[in-house]
C-alpha cells in the first residue's frame, strides 16, 4: 500500500525506480516499527505520512542543483528530508545531523545500506566542520536556525509552512515553490547574501 500511494502522490513530480521505491518502503517499515518506542513522528495516518514526510522530501530532492553536493540535514529526526534525498540523489553526500541520541541510533540503522549517508549525533549548533554546499531542514524553527545557518552552508532549502523566512537569517530566498500536498506548504531555497546574483543556485 505504501508503494502504490507514494507513486500515486508523486505523479507528475517524480518517477521512482524499483530500487528507490524499495529503499523508501524499507525506511517506512523501520519507522513504523521503531515509532511505538521512540515516538519518531506524531503523524500516524499513512496518507499523511506519505505526503508530509516522503513526498515533500522527494520534491526537494528533485529540485537540488545537478552534480555532487555535500548536504547537511539539520535536525533530521527520523530522517526527513535527508534519507529520501539520499535515495533520490546517490551522487550527493548527505549528513544527517540529529542531537537526540536515540533518534541518531535509528538513523544509523535506517541508513546502513546507503553508502552516501553518515549520521552526526550532535546538535547542529555544535558542528565544527567547514561549510556544506547546502543545508536542508523541515522541522526546525527559524529561531533555532538563525545562529548557525549562515556558517553551516552556502545555500539552504527549507520545507516550511506559510511563514516566510526572516530577513536576518543572512540568506536571499530566490525560489519559493508551493508543495502540491496539503495547504500552505512551501519549499524555500536561498543562498548566502554575499553570493546573491552570482548564479550559485
Amino acid at each position: 500500500m505504501f508503494r502504490e500511494l507514494l507513486q500515486e502522490k508523486l505523479t507528475g513530480v517524480a518517477s521512482l525506480t524499483s530500487h528507490q521505491l524499495r529503499a523508501l518502503e524499507e525506511h517506512y517499515d523501520l519507522l513504523i516499527r521503531w515509532n511505538s518506542v521512540l515516538n519518531l513522528t506524531s503523524i500516524d495516518d499513512l496518507r499523511e505520512v506519505v505526503e508530509r514526510h516522503y513526498c515533500e522530501s522527494v520534491f526537494l530532492a528533485m529540485r537540488l542543483p545537478a552534480g555532487p553536493l555535500r548536504v547537511a540535514d539539520l535536525g533530521s529526526g527520523p530522517g526527513f528530508p535527508g534519507l529520501p534525498l539520499a535515495v533520490m540523489r546517490p551522487d550527493c553526500t548527505i549528513t544527517l545531523v540529529e542531537g537526540h541520541r536515540r533518534k541518531a541510533v535509528f538513523l544509523r540503522e535506517a541508513s546502513r545500506h546507503l553508502a552516501n549517508v553518515r549520521v552526526l549525533p550532535v546538535r547542529f549548533e555544535n558542528i565544527a566542520e567547514s561549510p556544506f554546499d547546502r543545508a536542508v531542514s523541515r522541522a526546525v524553527s527559524y529561531g533555532d536556525l538563525k545562529p548557525v545557518l549562515k556558517k553551516l552552508a552556502h545555500a539552504a532549502d527549507l520545507l516550511t509552512g506559510a511563514e516566510a523566512p526572516p530577513t536576518d537569517l543572512g540568506f536571499v530566498w530566490n525560489v519559493t515553490a508551493r508543495l502540491p500536498w496539503g495547504r500552505n506548504r512551501f519549499l524555500r531555497s536561498g543562498i548566502k547574501s554575499e553570493y546573491s546574483g552570482l548564479g550559485f543556485m
